[in-house]
């Protein structure tokens, strides 16, 4: 995956506008922009790949929605943040109350998270090093309280 390199506020602002205009490519940089960063807070909640693709695609949705209701009092990731968690965290109390135990993911969860920043040298050996403490890292968060892993993934991911 390529890095995305961060926007700055005027750069954001000139997106905002052509998104209130309705500008197709505008969306297309909006998603390209912020889906991995939307993508890793909702798995480090929800701990659930397909839940966490389908509330990243509800947050672009609502976004596009009401794009012509945003004020600019705070950035435009923070706002799309926020979506994020409320999504989120209402997915967990459907799903709280419609099974009344704890959610394990059947399938493996590898290769979901957005890799930050550069790669790790070429070689296979520390290729297979950082996935495996990748992995490691990423199991000891899901065994978090919800509370802290949620604090957790916004301060280390968001």
């Amino acid at each position: 995956m390529p890095k995305v390199m961060k926007i700055n506020r005027l750069e954001e602002k000139k997106l905002i506008k052509k998104l209130q205009q309705g500008q197709e490519a505008a969306f297309q940089i909006l998603v390209r922009q912020y889906q991995s960063r939307l993508m890793a807070i909702a798995w480090g909640i929800t701990l659930d790949h397909e839940e966490s693709l389908e509330i990243v695609q509800d947050v672009f949705l609502s976004v596009h929605r009401n794009i012509n209701e945003f004020r600019g009092d705070a950035g435009l990731m923070t706002w799309m943040r926020k979506i994020t968690i409320n999504l989120c965290l209402n997915w967990k109390r459907r799903w709280k109350r419609r099974f009344r135990w704890h959610h394990v993911p059947l399938e493996s969860e590898e290769n979901i998270l957005p890799r930050g920043g550069e790669t790790p040298p070429h070689s296979p050996e520390s290729h297979y090093l950082g996935r495996e403490m990748e992995q490691n890292i990423m199991e000891h968060v899901a065994k978090l309280p919800e509370k802290i892993r949620t604090v957790f993934i916004l301060k280390t991911v968001a």
